[in-house]
């Protein structure tokens, strides 16, 4: 449930813009990276100061700046004076608790995405907030930790392969948000994996472990569900927007990312219907198993009735009994019993309730 509810106490009677960082640290110290390009040059370095970015807000290039860990709230504060970003904006940035959105504050725009991993040796997602600021001629991201699923996109800007050093911010921004839906259907193929392998368990040996791993398949897929669904209306919000900060030629990809997201969404809710039919499929291997433990259990008694009908009359302790002194009662008694047990198998057997 952590995952599901940050705690906001810190928060409780602050103003409005007030910058309280809320989440997990996740990055001893935040480091930021700068990538300035255009067409025929690219610069690549990792700043040690805040400072160092002012020389890139207004050139004619375009930079993006990556800020790993946003924990320490001074150096969001620094960037937010330095690149004019409502008070408001800082404090989203540093709540980690947001679901996905977008806001036009006219001269940049303001993108909160959620970026998903799997963890291979916990069986759970790892989620990380990434927020973008979309100018005129640059890009900040915000990221909670070291590591992200950008590589590819700095790698295309080093070697300038395909138009994304030819385009905008824009274009950069999609390529971003891009890389994280993309990275959504590798998130689903190991969810996709884990629910093959559970519904073999259920097929064979069902157990405790079993009901364990659906439910915490099930909550995790309510965790995904919550961090994808909304995606869907901000990714609308940069194509169809009247932002005059995401060109046309931009907005045709974008709608891409939108088709991209559906399918997830699409992917998502088929997995949950499957996780519920498996607890379904958990219960009627239970009640089967049962069934078939009080069949053979019923078949045993049945057996046995007439057998101990018979047992109980020669066991009374009556002096005056027909067969008591028959020298071959004894004998007599189990052949009778015996061919009672196999008449009554042979009718089962021929019913077909065994």
């Amino acid at each position: 449930m952590v995952r599901f509810i940050r705690k906001r106490s810190r928060k409780a009677g602050l103003p409005p813009g007030t910058l309280v960082h809320i989440g997990e640290k996740k990055a001893e110290k935040a480091s930021i990276r700068i990538i300035d390009y255009d067409e025929s040059r690219l610069e690549e370095k990792a700043l040690q100061s805040v400072e160092e970015c002012c020389p890139y807000k207004d050139t004619p290039t375009v930079t993006w700046i990556n800020i790993d860990g946003i924990h320490q709230v001074d150096i969001i504060e620094k960037i937010g004076k330095h690149f004019d970003l409502h008070p408001l904006v800082q404090e989203d940035i540093l709540n980690t608790d947001h679901r996905p959105k977008l806001e036009d504050y006219e001269n940049y725009l303001f993108l909160i995405l959620k970026m998903l991993t799997y963890d291979d040796t916990e069986k759970e997602l790892k989620m990380e907030q990434v927020s973008l600021i979309i100018g005129r001629t640059f890009v900040l991201s915000f990221q909670e930790s070291e590591g992200d699923v950008f590589d590819a996109v700095r790698e295309r800007l080093r070697k300038a392969k395909g138009r994304i050093r030819k385009m905008g911010p824009d274009y950069l921004a999609y390529a971003l948000a891009d890389a994280i839906v993309d990275h959504y259907f590798l998130v689903l193929e190991k969810i996709g994996e884990e629910i093959e392998s559970l519904e073999d368990e259920l097929i064979t040996e069902p157990d405790a472990k079993t009901v364990e791993a659906i439910h915490n398949l099930k909550r995790e897929l309510i965790f995904l569900r919550k961090s994808v669904w909304p995606l869907r209306e901000a990714i609308v919000g940069l194509e169809k927007g009247d932002s005059e900060l995401i060109q046309d030629k931009t907005a045709v990809y974008l709608r891409d990312v939108y088709d991209h997201t559906i399918q997830v969404i699409d992917t998502i809710e088929t997995f949950r219907d499957m996780v519920s039919g498996m607890l379904d499929v958990y219960l009627s291997s239970l009640s089967n198993k049962m069934n078939q433990v009080m069949k053979v259990l019923t078949i045993i008694a049945t057996l046995f009735i007439p057998m101990t009908f018979i047992a109980g009359i020669y066991g009374m302790n009556f002096k005056i009994m027909p067969e008591l002194e028959w020298h071959w009662g004894y004998l007599f008694a189990w052949v009778i019993m015996i061919l009672i047990g196999l008449s009554m198998v042979f009718y089962f057997k021929k019913k077909k309730w065994i």
